[in-house]
């Protein structure tokens, strides 16, 4: 199981009993503030661990949602603007400079990993107003797989992100054209 610091912390009591857990192996030190008691955690815990505040994004959204079966390269997480850049090579991060971190922000569990990402209706408005940086095919496919499920979406929730989000305009037409 992993442990943030704090969750270290309320089981073991004392850092002296951490350090101790750490030199007899029972624990391991993963990140900086993330701790384990087995061998191998899941990628995908661990970064959630590691950056509680971030929100996952783009590529990785999309297939946590099953809009695509492509196996994102790296992490998309969102950040606030202010936040410390994170520098593991396996993420890709963006920072949120509209005070929309929290707009449509879920917790998904996915493979027994509770996550936090954004939910289907803000990650399409999030597919179009990222078009242009997306490859063509991979953009298809997942306005596709929307298409199919256009009936479960909160097309209000969507209409409502699409104004308080930047490119308004844009998403608002490209909706009506290729989604609904």
């Amino acid at each position: 199981m992993i442990y943030t610091y704090s969750e270290c912390k309320e089981k073991y009591k004392t850092d002296y009993e951490i350090r101790k857990m750490l030199a007899s192996g029972s624990l391991k030190k993963i990140s900086r503030g993330v701790y384990s008691d087995s061998d191998h955690e899941p990628s995908l815990e661990v970064i959630g661990k590691t950056y509680p505040y971030a929100v996952f994004t783009l590529n990785s959204a999309f297939y946590y949602h099953g809009l695509t079966d492509t196996i994102p390269e790296y992490y998309y997480l969102m950040t606030d603007k202010n936040a410390t850049k994170i520098k593991d090579k396996r993420v890709r991060q963006f920072f949120d400079n509209n005070k929309s971190l929290n707009l449509g922000q879920i917790t998904k569990e996915y493979n027994g990993t509770k996550i936090c990402v954004y939910n289907r209706e803000r990650m399409l408005v999030e597919l179009i107003r990222n078009k242009n940086k997306l490859p063509f095919d991979y953009y298809k496919e997942i306005v596709s797989n929307y298409r199919k499920l256009v009936n479960e979406l909160d097309i209000q929730s969507v209409q409502e992100y699409a104004t308080i989000l930047p490119k308004k305009r844009l998403v608002l037409e490209t909706l009506q054209l290729e989604v609904f």
